[in-house]
């Protein structure tokens, strides 16, 4: 990475000097499997005489002309940028080069899949990857148009930005050799659509590719008409022999906007495009509405493409989402869920963020922030995931007073220094802690009022890059509020406060005092202003169906360190008093002794899945700070967790229960604690209804920690088939799921999965293998796991993750060999790996399991030693702030004293 990175004074430089007006980008994809050909003619103007340069991470530069002159690349170019000189007031620029193919998920990312040897391609460029694929400006604020012409083998289909202006041109390749080893393809048909087509033809000359060459018989040219004035980071490029399913929408103006959903051939049965289709009409309809500005391109695509390093990306008319969400398996609620909200959140980002964009990345809330939230209302409102705020608050509000509460927490408008500073700035302060602002800010202003603020920010910046200051002067014309302070103390600053109740009761049991107390972190003192409701619920009923509902519930501001609340005075004190009813506030709340007594035995029978989440995460926060022992919070859990009705609560809690049994638990009763987690579990999936989700939660976290429990037995029998649990299906993922645990406890080994493999040779057999293998419970198996990864630089990002994650499956004993090597090969890494790689190795192998004062110690010197780069080091004070806090729940959960 060293050489990569652009300053934002370079940036800020930069757009000093130049206006960008086009790009002419020319790709050939038929020159073999490591490179392509890339040819990028840019329109610029500058200041007469001024000196810049241009990103293009290449392989090999051929041509470089400015103004008719050529430039010696030897020269001008060191593989990563390239120096321009002497500019005229206006400039055309044109660079032929090679770029490489990557493995990594950045950049153009090729991936064969080994069901059927057929290449796709797909382009990933945020935040600064559009320059591993052609000569660009990389930076937000530099817009332009970008017109691309793509060369391409003929039965592909070949997607970007817009519509093709003319239907494909057939080509005589002059590069490559023409695959004709297989037989011919009579699959595929021609595409007789017109010249609105996003996609072109598909050649009938072309053969089954089983080689991972690219088949250049029959190669045609596709040529895309010139987008709007974006950022380069949304542009996109996907090709490939895709399976493509299509609908249209009638926009609010009037137009007919073409719909496509994309996936790999060997996925394309288990596509459900009519459903993603649906949802996608729903969020159109619901954000012209509500923005009153109409979706701003020409058509919308939507592909899910293999080995993708995020959930999705928002490129301008052609988003690209993870192949998780195209479920070959079945999955849980929750990932049905999470699907639409993925879906809503990148049509969101057609206004927010790709119409109007921000200036520089410390604004990146402006996109990400905005988008959790607008897709969260929207799946609430406008699908039949009513429940979704529920959803927001047992993830999103979680990972936000996670990330929050470590030493690198960063206001939601952060600092962004360069590059390296906003590539691990995706994270919870960004997008949740500032989604779940949002939401206060709309409790406070008011709905109608936000939408209309945001609909004239739209409109007045159209096509523009803007900064935080835009959006609140619309906000403040549209609410009439002054917005100035809560911006300073809610984006400007950093850390999370904690809400406690503060209340007295007279002899026959009325409420004679109630006070909100406020409070901050030292290292982040600032107190708020928060909208929040109180909510007093009561126990109704007796025997299984009694039910704890609200009877009452006062909405009103609180700030400062104590805020009276004089509305409850008089009124009889309930069972369960709850801070923050309804989620409105972004702040961590304790229950009162009372009501916390009453929650661990009735949790179960609060009757609002809101109120039952928000209950669940404050026992789950004061576990995390050490308050509440974590031998306790299993009690709780193990109690109450099978009437849990909402699908993202219950994948939540069943997480943090594997954790706090593995991690947060004293050292000397783990072992018993694991077991009673893992027994437990199974037993709940045995008695849940036959078919649902809950059964199948179950089953899935029991797996994670099989291993330490007294069934495996049972877990054999259950992956074999010899044992059945009523309307549980193994299928293909649930079965490499079962499979990995009987590794992990011994009883099965290489050759087992050899024989799954030999069953599911698909892209999510062959990660799961490689997991599995990783997972095997000797020092061999680790050591060959580990040189996969540290000695060589061949494994795909999705391996990477998975070879990652089944090697830290082990116990201490097979870890800590490893420990000293890990900090040793850090800086190797940082400094070879690219980002994406670099980063899910730093993470993905560093021992937490250990969770240990040797591993705190360890890594303590490590980050004294290594004050650069900042973001390796930020990375590791992270994951060292998770054992800390692990330690502190150890000594906590060892002062509970003996197990009851």
């Amino acid at each position: 990475m060293p050489g990569e990175n652009l300053t934002r004074l370079e940036a800020e430089e930069r757009s000093s000097l130049l206006t960008v007006m086009s790009y002419d980008i020319a790709l050939d994809l038929t020159r073999g499997g490591e490179v392509f050909r890339s040819e990028t003619t840019v329109r610029f103007t500058a200041q007469a005489a001024a000196s810049t340069f241009i990103d293009a991470l290449t392989d090999t530069v051929h041509r470089i002309t400015l103004n008719g002159t050529a430039l010696d690349p030897n020269i001008v170019s060191d593989g990563t940028r390239i120096q321009l000189a002497h500019l005229a007031t206006e400039n055309e620029l044109t660079v032929v080069a090679d770029f490489r193919y990557t493995h990594t998920g950045e950049g153009l990312h090729r991936f064969v899949d080994p069901a059927d040897g057929e290449i796709y391609l797909y382009t990933q460029f945020e935040v600064p990857d559009s320059r591993r694929v052609f000569a660009v400006f990389e930076q937000p604020d530099l817009k332009a148009t970008f017109r691309f012409t793509v060369t391409a083998p003929g039965h592909w289909q070949v997607v970007s930005n817009s519509p093709t202006l003319v239907p494909p041109v057939s080509v005589i390749s002059t590069a490559g050799t023409a695959n004709t080893k297989n037989t011919a393809n009579t699959t595929d048909t021609a595409n007789t659509e017109d010249a609105t087509n996003t996609t072109g033809t598909t050649s009938t000359t072309g053969v089954t590719n089983t080689t991972g060459t690219a088949n250049t018989t029959g190669a045609k040219t596709w040529v895309f008409e010139p987008t709007p004035r974006i950022s380069s980071y949304i542009t996109a490029l996907i090709a490939g022999p895709y399976h493509v399913e299509r609908s249209e929408l009638t926009s609010s103006d009037g137009r007919v906007i073409p719909l496509g959903v994309f996936c790999r051939a060997s996925l394309a049965k288990h596509l459900d495009a009519d459903y993603v289709f649906e949802k996608t009409r729903q969020g159109f309809a619901y954000y012209e509405e509500k923005f009153d500005v109409a979706y701003p391109f020409k058509k919308y695509d939507q592909l899910f493409v293999p080995e993708f390093n995020a959930g999705a990306m928002e490129n301008a008319g052609a988003v690209t989402f993870t192949e998780f969400y195209v479920f070959r398996s079945r999955v849980t609620d929750a990932v049905r869920e999470r699907r639409v909200v993925t879906i809503l959140h990148e049509l969101a980002h057609m206004w927010f963020g790709d119409l109007v964009t921000m200036r520089w990345w410390n604004d990146l809330w402006l996109n990400e922030s905005f988008a959790e939230w607008a897709s969260t209302i929207a799946t609430a409102e406008a699908t039949e995931w009513t429940h979704a705020w529920t959803t927001f608050n047992s993830m999103e509000k979680t990972w936000a007073y996670r990330q929050d509460q470590l030493p690198s927490t960063h206001p939601i408008v952060a600092t962004i220094n360069d590059l390296e500073d906003v590539l691990v700035n995706f994270d919870g302060i960004t997008y949740a802690k500032g989604g779940s602002v949002l939401k206060q800010l709309v409790a406070w202003v008011g709905v109608e009022a936000f939408f209309q603020g945001v609909s004239a920010y739209f409109r007045t910046h159209a096509w523009q890059n803007t900064t935080l200051a835009d959006l609140l002067v619309e906000l403040e014309a549209a609410s009439g509020r002054d917005l100035r302070t809560w911006s300073r103390v809610w984006l400007e600053t950093a850390g999370v406060n904690t809400l406690r109740s503060e209340i007295q009761t007279d002899a026959a049991g009325l409420i004679t005092s109630f006070r909100v107390r406020q409070s901050a972190p030292v290292d982040h003192p600032t107190l708020r202003p928060h909208r929040v409701a109180i909510g007093l619920y009561t126990l109704h009923g007796d025997g299984p169906s009694a039910r704890v509902v609200r009877d009452h519930q006062i909405e009103l501001d609180i700030d400062g360190s104590l805020t009276d609340v004089p509305d409850l005075i008089g009124m009889p004190r309930p069972d369960l008093i709850l801070l923050n009813d309804g989620d409105l506030a972004y702040a961590k709340i304790r229950l009162d002794e009372p009501s916390h007594l009453f929650a661990l035995t009735h949790l179960s029978r609060i009757e609002d899945p809101l109120a039952r989440a928000l209950v669940w995460g404050a026992v789950w926060d004061a576990t995390r700070d050490a308050e509440i022992a974590a031998t306790d919070y299993l009690a709780l859990v193990l109690g109450n967790i099978a009437h849990e009705t909402e699908s993202t609560t219950l994948r939540v809690i069943l997480g943090n229960a594997v954790l706090a049994a593995s991690t947060y638990t004293a050292p000397e009763r783990r072992a018993s604690a694991r077991r009673v987690l893992a027994d437990g579990l199974w037993a709940h999936a045995q008695a849940a209804e036959p078919g649902s989700d809950a059964q199948f939660q179950f089953v899935l976290n029991f797996a994670t920690i099989a291993e330490a429990s007294s069934h495996v037995d049972e877990l054999a029998a259950l992956y074999s088939g010899d044992l059945h649990l009523t309307k549980l299906s193994i299928d293909a993922d649930l079965g490499w799921e079962l499979l990995i645990a009987l590794v992990a406890a011994g009883q099965a080994d290489d050759q087992d999965i050899d024989a799954r493999l030999a069953t599911d040779n698909t892209a999510t057999g062959q990660q799961s293998a490689a997991n599995a293998r990783a997972t095997i419970p000797t020092r061999e198996a680790k050591e060959r796991a580990w040189s996969s990864l540290i000695d060589a630089d061949t494994a795909s990002n999705t391996v990477v993750r998975e070879v990652a994650e089944g090697f830290l499956r082990a116990d201490a004993g097979l870890l800590e060999p490893f420990v000293e090597r890990y900090f040793a090969a850090l800086v190797a890494i940082w400094e070879s790996r690219s980002y994406a790689i670099a980063e899910k190795l730093v993470d993905g192998l560093y021992p937490s399991p250990l969770a240990n004062e040797t591993l705190a110690a360890q890594s303590r010197e490590w980050i004294a030693v290594h004050p650069t780069p900042p973001a390796l080091r930020r990375l590791l004070v992270e994951r060292l702030a998770g054992v800390d806090r692990a330690l502190a729940a150890q000594r906590c959960d060892a002062a509970r004293g003996a197990v009851d």
